[in-house]
C-alpha cells in the first residue's frame, strides 16, 4: 500500500466517488494480513517508501505464491529473493508478466504504472570476477525495484587491475558503489581508494578452500584500510541494494 494510492482512497471518499465501506473492504488486511504460514506487512511503503520483499528460501511454493498474491493485491507489484526454480516456476504461472532473473533468483513484477527513477544519482554495482555475478544481479535487479538507477561493471578484479582502471569514468559518476568479491576480497579496498562515494562491500562465497566460503573476503573487506567502506554478509546482495538505495534517496 503506497502513499499515493492511500491518499487517492481517501481524496476519492472525501469526493463521494467511494463509499466509507468500499473504503473499508479496499483497506482489509491492512496494516497486516493473515495468511497463517505469514503476516504481510502492507504497512512498509508507507514507513520504508517500499513494500516488504518475499525471501524465497525455506517457503514452499505455494506459500510463495500466497505472499506474492497479497502483495499484488495492494499495488500490482512485488519482489522475491533467493527464488529456487519451483518457486520461480509457481509464481510465473499465477503472474505471466513477473520478470524472472535466473541468475539472481529474483522475481519482480512491475506494476502497471511504472513508477519514475527517484534515486539522486546512480549507483553502480561491480564485480571481481563471473562468478560473482550472482550477487550481483541480486543487487542489481533490487536497485533497479527501489527506483533506481544503476550501471553495471563485471569481472574487473586485481588480478587484472587494468580492466577496472580503465573504466575509471565509470567509477566516478556513481553515487553510491556496491562491490562484490569473493577470495581475497581485495578489490573492494581497490575500489575505495579510487572513489569518492560511499562503497557498500559484499563478500560472496566464491572461492577455493581456505576462503571458508566466504568468511575470508569478509575479514578482508572489515579490515580495509580505505575509508569510507561499509560491508554486508555473505552474498547479501539484497541488503547492500538495500543500503545503498536509502543513501540514494538521501535528501
Amino acid at each position: 500500500m503506497t502513499e499515493r494510492w492511500l491518499t487517492e482512497l481517501l481524496e476519492a471518499v472525501e469526493k463521494g466517488e467511494v463509499s466509507s465501506s468500499a473504503a473499508l473492504e479496499q483497506l482489509s488486511g491492512f496494516p497486516v494480513e493473515d495468511l497463517a504460514y505469514a503476516q504481510v506487512d502492507h504497512l512498509r511503503p508507507l514507513i520504508q517508501g517500499f513494500h516488504e520483499v518475499v525471501f524465497g528460501e525455506g517457503k514452499t511454493p505455494e506459500q510463495v505464491v500466497g505472499i506474492c498474491q497479497s502483495l499484488a493485491n495492494q499495488d500490482g507489484s512485488f519482489l522475491v529473493t533467493r527464488a529456487g526454480s519451483a518457486i520461480q516456476d509457481a509464481v510465473r504461472a499465477r503472474f505471466p508478466g513477473v520478470e524472472v532473473n535466473p541468475l539472481a533468483r529474483t522475481l519482480h513484477l512491475v506494476p502497471d504504472q511504472v513508477p519514475e527513477t527517484t534515486g539522486k544519482g546512480t549507483v553502480l554495482v561491480v564485480t571481481a570476477g563471473t562468478s560473482d555475478l550472482p550477487v550481483a544481479e541480486e543487487a542489481a535487479v533490487v536497485c533497479r525495484a527501489l527506483h533506481n538507477r544503476v550501471e553495471t561493471l563485471y569481472d574487473v578484479g586485481v588480478a587484472g587491475i587494468h580492466r577496472l582502471l580503465r573504466k575509471a569514468e565509470v567509477l566516478t559518476r556513481a553515487s553510491v558503489v556496491i562491490v562484490a568479491a569473493g577470495m581475497d576480497g581485495a578489490l573492494a579496498s581497490v575500489t575505495g581508494g579510487l572513489v569518492k562515494v560511499p562503497v557498500i562491500a559484499v563478500p560472496t562465497s566464491v572461492g577455493y578452500g581456505a576462503s571458508f566460503g566466504g568468511v575470508s573476503a569478509l575479514l578482508a573487506m572489515l579490515n580495509s584500510c580505505a575509508s569510507g567502506i561499509v560491508v554486508v554478509n555473505i552474498d547479501n546482495g539484497f541488503g547492500a541494494a538495500a543500503a545503498a538505495s536509502r543513501i540514494n534517496h538521501l535528501p
